[in-house]
């Protein structure tokens, strides 16, 4: 997945936005003011910081090295995710969980525009 994939992938999602609050070098993606995704677009390796289930998340670290805590982030929440250790496939569905989450923690009316209820 390039880093123009991965924006693209981020920006699909209803409500979706990117932001640079940090650095012009690092991509923030929010739905609704809140963060469901951070990355450096322009940095080698690829990595994305992604919203995890705290469960989920212990798992997915100790099964693929290229999941590890998340870096500046509360490592019981948030994962690091080095985009090109994993297949396309299983980063779209960690970056949709971590959105899907972020949209849970909404506001029902918030939700609702959303389409997801």
């Amino acid at each position: 997945m390039t880093p123009e994939q991965l924006r693209a992938f981020c920006l699909d999602f209803n409500g979706a936005v990117e932001e640079f609050p940090f650095t012009p070098e690092t991509s923030v993606f929010k739905v609704l003011g809140k963060v469901f995704a951070l990355s450096a677009l322009g940095a080698s390796p690829l990595k994305i910081n992604l919203k995890c289930d705290p469960d989920l998340a212990v798992r997915l670290r100790a099964d693929h090295e290229a999941i590890v805590p998340g870096w500046h982030m509360n490592k019981r929440h948030w994962n690091t995710v080095t985009v090109g250790g994993l297949p396309d496939s299983m980063v779209r569905e960690l970056v949709e969980d971590s959105y899907d989450l972020v949209v849970a923690g909404l506001p029902k009316a918030e939700r609702l525009r959303l389409d997801r209820p």
